[in-house]
């Protein structure tokens, strides 16, 4: 970093996850941190120096990156095999980066997201200890998720600690990005925010995520996927996204040659497409069931465009707390969208408007299999044509360049450079 660059003014940007770790939250704070930086800023990000998934991964200490200064934190992350796991590593994390964030000159704009769930608390009192404005980018909800997977009780503790720190969070910050409508209704039954409010999605990859013919594509080649009907999820696999319902209905289709069922990401849910694949490999049947880890982001265009159909899995429970984020990548690449979950929902919303897919509900294996069977029987043009759909969506409305000029835009506001 140049002396130039560090007399710039300072964004300050907390997010235990940067790339190149694969975590989606982490590409979006890379792409905005990379904007703010051409806009002029000397934009300061600090992140866990191992992997989010895989803390056996380790990354440079301090590095440039796109412009962005990104310095690592040791000790801040241990991997998910348990909450308490996973709660240690965010209170060293966040508290390295606030006693580092201390020393920082010339901080002029700061902005949190929810990872780690606490980090609003390092935004709001950094915001007041160097009388910068906070910008709260909520990603997803706690500690509403916790309390609908079942972690901890609605009223208890650590649910109580959370609604304080929300609260805080959310009356320092100067503007809050939400994902979706059902967010801000969740939201607003905390505190009323309405009037500082932004919603706007995450924005997709889409020089990562472009369009490839399936005669064209090296992934399809490379796993043996030539002439099948691929139905793909691809990404975090969360109890908060269950796919069970999916699994059970690919039990339906193992002697149909025609159909292979893909799994690929990581997650605490990817233990269930595991067990479920040890099985049918087991059991002396065919399997029709694949399982990958991430992929890296280069590879990201071939991997998604190998799909014939993505499913995008949202629980019941989750709307508004969790957003769906895997959509915008399936529609990216121009394909139709297998939604399993409850409507309304942001994705049906998506779906219902713009004609791009099916829906069928958590639990109904039976509507799965007569789905999965229509879409086997669905021409290939009309199967195009949903996706041609879903991809002009993107490419309007929901593009990166609009979505994010909008988000770095509400960044800046009230800052001075």
């Amino acid at each position: 970093m140049s002396r130039a660059d560090q007399r710039k003014p300072v964004f300050l940007i907390i997010s235990q996850v940067y790339v190149p770790d694969p975590a989606s939250v982490g590409q979006h704070v890379a792409d905005a941190a990379a904007e703010l930086a051409r806009r002029g800023w000397h934009v300061v990000v600090y992140a866990a120096a191992n992997g989010y998934d895989d803390p056996s991964k380790k990354y440079p200490r301090r590095e440039v990156l796109n412009g962005v200064d990104v310095r690592r934190l040791p000790f801040s992350s241990f991997g998910k095999s348990s909450i308490a796991v996973r709660l240690l590593a965010q209170w060293l994390f966040l508290k390295q980066a606030m006693h580092r964030a201390l020393f920082l000159r010339n901080v002029r704009g700061i902005m949190v997201s929810t990872s780690p769930p606490f980090c609003g608390f390092a935004g709001a009192l950094l915001s007041r200890l160097k009388g910068a404005p906070v910008k709260y980018w909520l990603m997803d909800l706690n500690p509403d998720q916790m309390i609908a997977m079942g972690k901890i009780q609605e009223g208890s503790l650590p649910a109580r600690v959370f609604d304080f720190i929300n609260r805080m969070i959310l009356r320092r910050a100067t503007d809050v990005v939400m994902l979706d409508r059902f967010m801000l209704g969740r939201v607003q039954k905390k505190l009323d925010v309405k009037d500082k409010t932004h919603i706007m999605p995450p924005w997709p990859h889409e020089a990562e995520v472009v369009r490839l013919a399936h005669e064209e594509n090296p992934f399809r080649k490379a796993h043996g996927l030539q002439g099948k009907f691929v139905v793909m999820y691809s990404g975090n696999h969360s109890p908060a996204n269950p796919i069970d319902t999916v699994l059970d209905a690919a039990e339906k289709f193992r002697d149909d040659e025609r159909v292979v069922f893909m799994f690929i990401g990581g997650g605490g849910g990817k233990k269930q497409v595991e067990e479920r694949l040890a099985r049918q490999r087991s059991d002396g049947g065919k399997v029709n069931i694949r399982s990958l880890p991430y992929q890296p982001l280069d590879q990201i265009k071939y991997s998604l465009s190998a799909a014939d159909a993505h499913i995008v899995s949202i629980g019941n429970d989750v709307v508004g707390i969790v957003h769906p984020c895997k959509v915008y990548g399936a529609m990216a690449v121009s394909r139709p969208i297998l939604l399993l979950g409850p409507s309304p929902c942001h994705v049906s919303d998506l779906i219902e408007q713009h004609s791009i897919g099916w829906h069928i509900a958590h639990g109904d294996a039976a509507g799965a299999e007569r789905v999965i069977r229509e879409m086997l029987a669905t021409p290939p043009e009309t199967l195009r044509a949903m996706g041609d759909r879903a991809g002009e969506v993107i490419a309007t409305s929901l593009s990166k360049a609009s979505l994010m000029k909008r988000f770095c835009d509400v960044l800046e506001r009230g800052t001075s450079k």
